[in-house]
């Protein structure tokens, strides 16, 4: 054997790696070959990172993207070391766990059994394999990386002098520390990693840092981590499939009507505004997933707003203009294509918020076109706002709002970037392992395509949205002012079916919860399982999640939710039958094309097909 091989067959070896675990030496000509591409294809990524950077297309500088977690870390350690008495009580708590882990991992490597000092939790896959539990020098590696990290989390917690908002930065931003610096992240410190690169002598490291220098390449200089095989799919094709026809357009929206499936429809016809911040096709996945297709099929007449991917020429377009050429350009629209002025609408996120907000103008100008709404996970009280909200405070904005003024608009990226950060172990270091270590292209998934197809937003909308709903809270407290009317929440009379999801980030359902008791007509508080997309996107027939009921949500949220009914399956039926009671009468199906408003084109449409 030449001496590089027996060299890595010694490491291999050691330090009890032979414990259960096939690492093989490698090939070392292989190896060796795999090293110099490794070098070779560092550069090209290399080159496409700096590159943007040397023209200046891009001006961020290391130092600007990681002020904000810098500070916010920073004053947890001035917490601590200003008090002499609090770093000792710190320092001690930890070197007492290391100790303990030491004495037990020294157990284990003579060969006695000790039980774990810091185990993860069992849902967390990134310690899944077995040399985790089974090699102490992994084990080890393992309990000192999850001792720490839940020593640095409890730091942040009892810090309880600081500002609320401080604090809530500070632990956002460990996550993505801790996140970042696991042992899964590291070919010598994860188990599957080490076998993985030895039995292919380093092919896989090669193929992932192609992948890598693709992605920078495709992020015009940024990494824009691949999270599905996008060419497996194709809008029209295998992804919003939904039969239907453009039937009104203008430079902000277009509006898709959809082909009836039943002879007869409700007479009310139904609108759903979605989020500009993702595209609407959310709701029209695939045929099996899709809540436009089974809305259809439940006899209603199907209107969808899909928002323009905005540009320089948008920068002006501020919540006004949304409100005024989306939702309200929209309900003329809807009446043109069907003789009704009676619409019940549905609005899903921001799109959400932006609904609440324009039904507060039309209560105020007396305009009663829109007579029953849902809303899907929207945020109107922003008090209770999530992790978004470490995002928004006045230094930040100011932040944003800059950047955003060089060109008029938010890449679609900073928003995907900021969403992504909310879960970081699933959304952001799960595939910077598959793609760029193991080098594994990620497997076809049609939610994932959807999730990194970004929009932008436009400057006036943005720093509306984030300086009036999320740092100023004016919805809910009735300051906000659209169409020179002063919104006020509670002359919002119509019925109201209000839909949170249990384990929403994004919008929190104790958020929602506190919203719905902002408006003055009754509400149908519904509670969904899972989070913001699943618990929304359940489809009726396949029952995979549950949902809970109890009418009005009054009192606190913890209350509500202790007396609520739970109910396996999707909510969709109980919606549906909702919706029907609202307005029951039934009329012929119409045809999109055949009233006032003529066909443009086929269903999605061409703004949802715009990139960022």
């Amino acid at each position: 054997m030449p001496p590089a091989a027996a060299a890595v067959a010694a490491f291999a070896a050691g330090a009890g790696f032979g414990s259960g675990a096939a690492y093989r030496a490698p090939d070392v000509e292989a190896l060796a070959n795999n090293v110099a591409r490794v070098i070779e294809q560092s550069g090209k990524a290399l080159a496409a990172y700096m590159r943007p950077r040397e023209t200046g297309a891009i001006k961020a500088t290391f130092a600007d993207d990681m002020g904000e977690m810098v500070r916010s870390l920073g004053h947890i350690a001035e917490y601590y070391m200003s008090e002499p008495k609090r770093a000792l009580e710190a320092q001690t708590a930890l070197t007492t766990q290391f100790i303990n882990l030491w004495a037990a991992t020294l157990q284990r490597f003579q060969g006695a059994p000790a039980a774990p000092v810091a185990e993860p939790d069992r849902s967390d896959k990134r310690f899944s394999d077995a040399e985790w539990r089974d090699n102490p020098y992994f084990d080890f590696i393992k309990q000192a990386y999850v001792l720490t990290t839940r020593w640095a989390d409890d730091l942040v917690r009892r810090a309880d002098e600081l500002d609320p908002h401080e604090r809530d930065k500070a632990q956002f931003y460990l996550r993505q520390v801790t996140a970042a610096l696991s042992p899964s992240n590291f070919v010598a410190t994860n188990p599957e990693l080490l076998r993985m690169t030895l039995q292919e002598s380093g092919e896989n490291l090669v193929r992932g840092l192609k992948m890598m220098t693709e992605d920078i390449e495709t992020g015009k200089g940024n990494l824009r981590i691949r999270q599905s095989d996008a060419r497996a799919f194709e809008l029209g094709v295998n992804l919003a499939v939904t039969p239907g026809k453009v039937v009104f357009r203008n430079n902000l929206i277009e509006l898709i009507q959809y082909e009836p499936t039943t002879p007869q429809v409700y007479k009310r016809p139904l609108l759903i505004v979605p989020p500009w911040i993702n595209k609407f096709y959310i709701l029209d996945l695939n045929p099996e997933k899709s809540f436009i297709r089974w809305a259809v099929a439940q006899g209603l007449t199907v209107f969808v707003i899909s928002w323009v991917n905005p540009d320089e020429r948008h920068a002006d377009k501020g919540f006004d203009a949304y409100m005024r050429e989306g939702i309200l350009a929209a309900l003329e629209a809807v009446e043109q294509a069907t003789g009704e002025r009676d619409v019940t609408a549905i609005g899903y996120c921001v799109g959400g918020t932006l609904l609440a907000a324009t039904l507060g103008y039309m209560a105020a100008v007396g305009d009663k076109r829109i007579g029953s709404v849902t809303f899907f996970t929207a945020l109107v009280d922003f008090t209770d706002a999530g992790d978004l909200k470490v995002f928004v405070d006045a230094e930040q904005l100011k932040d944003v709002e800059e950047k955003m003024a060089e060109h008029g608009y938010l890449e679609g990226s900073a928003m995907a970037n900021a969403f992504n950060m909310l879960r970081p172990n699933d959304l952001i270091w799960s595939y910077y392992v598959n793609n760029y270590l193991k080098g594994k292209e990620p497997m076809p998934f049609d939610l994932l395509v959807w999730n990194s197809d970004s929009t932008r937003m436009p400057a006036a909308n943005h720093n509306f949205y984030l300086r009036h709903c999320y740092l100023q809270n004016d919805l809910s407290n009735g300051r906000m002012v659209l169409g020179g009317k002063t919104i006020d929440l509670g002359q919002v009379t119509m019925p109201i079916y209000e839909l949170a999801s249990r384990e929403d980030h994004i919008a929190p359902a104790r958020g929602v919860f506190r919203g719905a008791k902002c408006f003055g007509g009754p509400v149908r508080f519904v509670l969904a399982g899972s989070g913001h997309i699943a618990g929304v996107v359940n489809p009726a027939g396949k029952a995979k999640y549950q949902y809970w009921t109890d009418g009005p949500p009054t009192g606190d949220f913890e209350s509500w939710l202790a007396r609520a009914n739970e109910t396996p399956g999707s909510w969709w039926p109980d919606w549906i039958q909702w919706v029907a009671t609202q307005a029951p009468e039934k009329v012929p199906a119409r045809k999109p094309g055949e009233g006032k408003l003529k066909a443009l084109c086929d269903a999605p449409g061409d703004y949802v097909r715009v990139k960022a």
